[in-house]
């Protein structure tokens, strides 16, 4: 009896962070959408990564939203005055690295390499600056409507 007990639970615990995470996820995909953003899938995804993450969600959020907007700038710059190619985007990874620790924000570094990894190497048809600006506004949409929706329904569940 007890079994059953703690597999209703777990099952009950999984159930709701389940429907909170869809939740998130398709408020940031029809907000993005609303807002016509281009790659508007960026919204989604960014909120899953907050909600489901074992780092608390006010951490992590500050370290996408940093790294993005790292990223995304100095993305943006090598994109405009170099050649995309494997030295200037070796370049641009070893940068992200050291300036997220010089500016004392180290666990943004993931975020900023791979928002810079997405503008120097997909091409598109736009400028780079406009690139990173829908890719800082499309992940910030994500953070935001992540953390919105952590601060109204919190878990008190740890994540394995």
């Amino acid at each position: 009896m007890a079994k059953r007990g703690i597999l209703s639970a777990v099952n009950r615990d999984s159930l709701l962070d389940s429907l909170r995470t869809t939740l998130a996820a398709v408020v940031a995909m029809l907000l993005a959408r609303i807002l016509k953003l281009p790659e508007y899938y960026w919204a989604p995804i960014s909120t899953i990564v907050i909600i489901q993450s074992t780092i608390p969600p006010r951490t992590l959020a500050w370290q996408r939203f940093i790294g993005t907007a790292l990223g995304a700038v100095l993305g943006s710059a090598l994109a405009t005055f170099f050649p995309a190619n494997a030295v200037v985007y070796g370049v641009g990874i070893l940068l992200c690295g050291a300036l997220s620790f010089l500016l004392r924000v180290g666990g943004a570094y993931r975020f900023a390499a791979i928002t810079l990894s997405i503008i120097l190497l997909i091409p598109r048809g736009r400028a780079p600056w406009i690139v990173g600006w829908h890719r800082f506004l499309e992940v910030s949409l994500g953070v935001g409507v992540a953390l919105a929706v952590a601060t109204v329904w919190p878990l008190n569940q740890k994540k394995p």
